[in-house]
């Protein structure tokens, strides 16, 4: 399973998401993808989303079960404390 999270993207680049994803609500997505498409996927969301962020968050095997990434400006940082993914929100 994968999800990612947008905000202040472009319409056109949600709509794009759409082909291989369902959007549950403004800016999140859900399905089921494969490594590749995943990879590419996310590549062009981050080329694409101008002056918003997102997160990505995957299933993998490793201690949680799931890893994630972030791009463009959030207040939200990722953080690895000792392999366990966390995250921050500096203050």
């Amino acid at each position: 399973m994968n999800v990612i999270i947008l905000e202040r993207v472009p319409v056109g680049l949600r709509g794009e998401l759409t082909r291989w994803m369902l959007e549950l609500h403004t800016g999140v997505f859900v399905g089921r993808l494969s490594a590749m498409v995943r990879d590419v996927l996310w590549e062009h969301v981050c080329d694409h989303m101008r002056d918003g962020a997102g997160f990505l968050i995957y299933q993998t095997n490793n201690e949680q079960g799931f890893a994630m990434r972030s791009c463009g400006p959030t207040d939200r940082k990722l953080a690895n404390f000792e392999g366990l993914a966390l995250v921050t929100i500096p203050s």
